[in-house]
């Protein structure tokens, strides 16, 4: 059988989802707690593969079984042999050719930057920490997000890409919200090149200080080499939600 899980982790303590033979990776640990549950060797694919030190309320994985576990045990007995900084939220049956990341119709993430004068315990493994009270123009940074909805190339904004595939991709909404004491920014789009959203948030934040105007955003979006993308700590993102077809996650639990 075919199973699909959604995951949750701190991705602090690791060098990103996709497994590695010498570094600490989620998609390791939870074939580790699998291969104890089943006694098979499992290989898992996710969703998205976020980087070091990026976390996620709800990535999905899937994985093929011999295992005759109910959905019920499995998500209970992974949670006993996860570490205390991943774990399994639900899961459901899936379709003997799910894939994670090809069925997926979009993503959502958000990116969280802390106000604050001085750093932050609380937030230090969840938010990119910043003094922004007195110089982020909020209304300039939410018409730069607005210059990023829609259908572009976004080689401007990512990092190498596995074998010179298309750059191009679809954002369907790009937001920010502001609390008392953090913003975030929140993109769902139908996927996301590597770096892409730090780096997106990297120039909608050089807006908003004045260092880089809309024009000069605009024509990084239409591929001019007006300006650099800075690429923003991994802390602050999180991979909040993957969206399918809702035939394929009719069994959840």
């Amino acid at each position: 059988m075919r199973l699909a899980l959604v995951v949750e982790y701190d991705g602090t303590e690791y060098k990103g989802f996709q497994y590695q033979a010498n570094a600490p990776s989620i998609q390791g640990e939870i074939e580790k707690a699998l291969e104890k549950l089943t006694g098979e060797p499992v290989r898992v694919s996710g969703a998205g593969r976020t980087d070091a030190g990026v976390h996620a309320l709800g990535q999905v994985v899937s994985f093929s079984t011999y295992s005759r576990h109910p959905l019920g045990t499995f998500v209970k007995a992974l949670n006993f042999h996860l570490p205390d900084d991943i774990a399994v939220k639900s899961g459901w049956l899936a379709d003997d050719g799910f894939d994670p990341r090809r069925h997926a119709l979009s993503r959502r993430y958000r990116y969280t930057i802390g106000k604050s004068a001085s750093r932050s315990p609380l937030m230090r493994r969840t938010a990119h920490v910043m003094d922004v009270e007195a110089d982020l123009d909020l209304e300039s940074m939410r018409k730069a997000l607005r210059l990023l909805k829609g259908r572009h190339d976004f080689a401007r904004f990512a990092g190498p890409v596995d074998g010179g595939g298309s750059t191009e991709r679809v954002i369907f909404e790009a937001s920010l919200h502001e609390e008392y004491d953090r913003l975030t920014l929140d993109f769902e789009g139908n996927a996301f090149l590597p770096h892409q959203v730090r780096r997106m948030v990297g120039s909608v934040v050089d807006v908003g200080r004045g260092k880089i105007t809309l024009g000069q955003l605009g024509k990084m979006i239409e591929g001019d080499d007006v300006a650099v993308s800075h690429s923003l700590p991994p802390e602050g993102l999180c991979l909040v939600s993957v969206k399918y077809e809702e035939s394929q996650d009719k069994g959840e639990e």
